[in-house]
């Protein structure tokens, strides 16, 4: 199965600026996460950045990139420009890979491209694993995702979804709710679409732009791993405690 992974990459990251770039036992970080996604069998690994900075270091270390425009609002946007750059079809499988993310499962990434065949009633997939921690499923920064019968995403929200009315504070809910992983599958023919497609009022107050998805009607196919992804690197501590995995 042929498809491409494509990495959003911005230099100027609120809580870690210069994040693409941050050192990870020797490596910039984007490198790194290029490297372990070729392990999906993607046919193609390409960064897209914006900054000459950040496709510098990817040649330097052999990683394909594409410097696209630096005024892009989301990750989206940015990659429905790599798309074009790249002259991808609009039938041509994508996977967005956060660049940030060092740890990614492989085979989930080839999972998430998978479910594009699997699911033609679906213009996207994505992923979620079972939360295990109350905590967790308090967290506003810990996105949720119920589904319908079918696997498809009803609703993503950073609230406690489901909501068990009679149950007890502080216990989850069975069955188990579910944890969003931001990992993105396309066609590239809908990731060009996307932009164009007006903003949902939901996506704004929940600050989660696959809701725009879903509020025009279109359906997302949810593939449910049985662990969580590696950790992310998010903030400065997020990323020593990665570096100190690879050291």
């Amino acid at each position: 199965m042929s498809f491409t992974v494509l990495i959003p990459a911005r230099l100027h990251s609120t809580r870690l600026p210069h994040k693409p770039l941050a050192d990870i036992g020797g490596l910039p970080m984007v490198v790194r996460v290029a490297r372990r996604v070729t392990q999906s069998g993607a046919s193609r690994v390409v960064v897209a950045c914006d900054d000459a900075s950040i496709a510098a270091a990817c040649a330097a270390h052999g990683v394909e990139a594409v410097l696209t425009r630096a005024d892009h609002p989301s990750g989206s946007d940015r990659l429905a420009e790599a798309c074009t750059l790249l002259g991808l079809g609009d039938t041509e499988r994508v996977v967005n890979v956060q660049g940030d993310e060092p740890l990614i499962d492989p085979a989930l990434v080839r999972r998430c491209a998978l479910l594009l065949d699997e699911r033609p009633d679906c213009v996207m997939s994505t992923a979620a694993h079972r939360i295990d921690a109350a905590e967790d499923f308090a967290n506003r920064n810990v996105v949720k995702v119920v589904l319908d019968a079918a696997g498809r995403a009803l609703y993503f929200s950073r609230a406690p979804i489901p909501c068990w009315r009679d149950g007890t504070p502080g216990v989850l809910p069975e069955p188990a709710p579910l944890r969003h992983v931001g990992l993105y599958g396309y066609r590239a023919g809908f990731l060009r679409r996307f932009p164009t497609l007006e903003p949902a009022p939901l996506e704004r107050l929940e600050s989660l732009e696959q809701l725009r998805v879903l509020w025009h009607g279109e359906r997302i196919a949810v593939h449910v791993a049985g662990q969580a992804p590696g950790v992310g690197v998010d903030t400065p501590e997020d990323l020593e405690r990665v570096r100190a995995l690879f050291a």
